[in-house]
């Protein structure tokens, strides 16, 4: 997958969003979608067919992984990269079998987060010469 054009951000905190919309903005994505909860996400999804959802796992009502469920069940090519606070293995382990394409802790460091998102959207890239 090269860059994606439009993301969509999932979250229930709007800092948060700020923050992953900042990161992206750094790795070359140009148009974003927000919704704060997991059924507005879904619903956004649906609609504007973003190129990649970032997912909140811990959210109020529909948590991130019931949502991820659902957003595969709709289109089981979506691109999720889950975002947490909390990681364990298990927990990592059960979004990547339900079909998320990464999993990011929230308190990655911006420039890892970003080196992140660029071997994940671009694994054969070659650093450029100078």
């Amino acid at each position: 997958m090269t860059i994606p054009k439009k993301a969509l951000i999932v979250d229930d905190e709007a800092h948060i969003r700020m923050f992953v919309k900042m990161v992206l903005k750094e790795v070359g994505i140009e148009e974003f979608l927000e919704a704060g909860s997991s059924k507005e996400g879904i619903e956004v999804y649906k609609q504007e067919k973003p190129d990649v959802i970032f997912m909140d796992v811990n959210m109020p009502g529909i948590d991130g992984i019931d949502a991820l469920d659902q957003l595969m069940e709709h289109d089981p090519d979506a691109f999720v990269i889950m975002l947490t606070s909390v990681s364990t293995r298990e927990s990592v382990e059960k979004a990547i079998l339900r079909g998320a394409s990464q999993y990011i802790r929230k308190d990655t460091p911006k420039e890892e987060m970003i080196k992140i998102l660029k071997d994940t959207f671009d694994p054969q890239e070659e650093p450029a010469e100078s």
